[in-house]
């Protein structure tokens, strides 16, 4: 995160000395070089995805600026209300390249740069509107973690001075993986938050992507963009990346290259729970009711937090999700009943109507996931929410 005051300035100081020297903001296009700057995967979670920038620079005075889409305030009125509701916004920024280099070099992050083969009326426009968009009536834009972040921004920007012809080209290809395996696949250095983000995920996370989309990741769009070929000026095509250099080894442990898979971990937690769910019952009261507790009261908040992401929030990634079957607030219901189990008190109809339907929940949540066509990838839950719920069903009807 940077202050963008730092940008307005650089802005102001390019159009005072415009006409003084040559600088990025006046140069001929013939003598712009414009590079991707892709930045490695970092150690806090917001950074985990990595990061990247259009690099400008004159090759005649030497001067060059990065210009990125990655600002945000923590300070900003009403940040995290915004944030909760799906309402970030964040700015574009402008440094000097190598106050940008500096910081990444020093937190362990890799730079990796590649110098693109657009020619003079593309750089210049290029340069033109990175220019206009920092100015601080454009600078903002409505953040989103997949469809509008500051890679895609970046794509864009790209995509644009070069006539459509990146869009074009990968669109064309498939992607390798969907939303849900690049975010388990990158969070998975932090356990914890790799499954809360995994069970908050809908359909949406698990389309199909092509290459387009699937470069809003900044290591898909530098990959990406070594198969495009622009036109050479002679009738001909060429590679779009001319060069590629490593300005920075990483020093930080690499995210690996497949997602974890979450299914045997999650199935064999779900039965452990429910074993020991059907021993307690019959051999620690007391244990059991403290553990159901835990169970329902977790499976109830978590189903309020997903009902409030899919009613309440532009989180759309995680709108209609699945697992609100398996998870819901039904389960605050039974926490009277549970004590009273563990005294070998009958369940109520009232009750039994509650199991019966949150049983019923769960099978239209395993038939959702087998009928064809579907598109949210939850099997993990559903091997972990179904022994949970078998045993707790088992054992809140026990010895009627």
């Amino acid at each position: 995160m940077r202050q963008t005051g730092l940008a307005f300035l650089l802005l102001a100081l390019w159009l005072a000395i415009a006409p003084a020297q040559a600088s990025v903001a006046n140069a001929p296009g013939a003598n712009l070089e414009v590079s991707l700057i892709t930045y490695g995967p970092g150690e806090t979670y917001w950074e985990r995805f990595g990061h990247d920038a259009i690099e400008v620079r004159d090759t005649v005075s030497g001067e060059a600026v990065s210009f990125n889409y990655g600002v945000f305030d923590f300070n900003e009125a009403n940040f995290f209300v915004n944030f909760a509701r799906g309402r970030m916004h964040y700015l574009m920024d402008a440094a000097p390249t190598s106050l940008d280099e500096s910081y990444y070099v020093e937190a362990g992050r890799s730079i990796t740069r590649q110098p693109l083969a657009l020619d003079a009326n593309q750089a210049a426009a290029l340069r033109d509107f990175l220019l206009w968009n920092l100015r601080p009536e454009n600078a903002g834009y409505n953040y989103d973690y997949y469809a509008d972040n500051c890679t895609t921004r970046v794509r864009d920007a790209l995509n644009q001075a070069l006539g459509g012809i990146v869009a074009t080209q990968m669109k064309s290809r498939a992607g390798g993986m969907t939303y849900r395996q690049q975010t388990d696949r990158l969070m998975s250095g932090q356990p914890w938050l790799m499954l809360v983000l995994d069970l908050g995920l809908g359909p949406y996370a698990d389309q199909p992507l092509d290459a387009w989309r699937e470069s809003f990741l900044p290591e898909v769009l530098q990959s990406q963009l070594r198969e495009v070929k622009v036109d050479d000026g002679h009738g001909g095509l060429r590679p779009l990346v001319i060069g590629e250099q490593l300005v920075s080894a990483n020093r930080l442990e690499v995210p690996p290259t497949v997602p974890p898979d979450l299914r045997l971990p999650l199935a064999l937690a779900g039965l452990l729970l429910a074993a020991l769910l059907v021993l307690g019952r019959r051999h620690w009261p007391t244990g059991y009711a403290l553990l159901g507790t835990i169970y329902l009261v977790a499976a109830g908040l978590v189903g309020i937090v997903l009902l409030a992401l899919w009613t309440l929030t532009s989180h759309h990634s995680a709108w209609a999700n699945a697992n609100l079957l398996l998870f819901n607030p039904l389960a605050f219901l039974l926490l009277p009943t549970l004590w009273r189990a563990r005294r070998g008190l009958a369940a109520s109809r009232f009750i039994d109507g509650v199991i019966a339907i949150q049983l019923l929940a769960c099978m239209v949540a395993v038939l959702l996931h087998l009928l064809p066509g579907t598109v949210q990838q939850n099997q993990p839950w559903l091997l972990f929410a179904l022994p949970a719920w078998l045993a707790l069903a088992w054992s809140l009807r026990h010895r009627r």
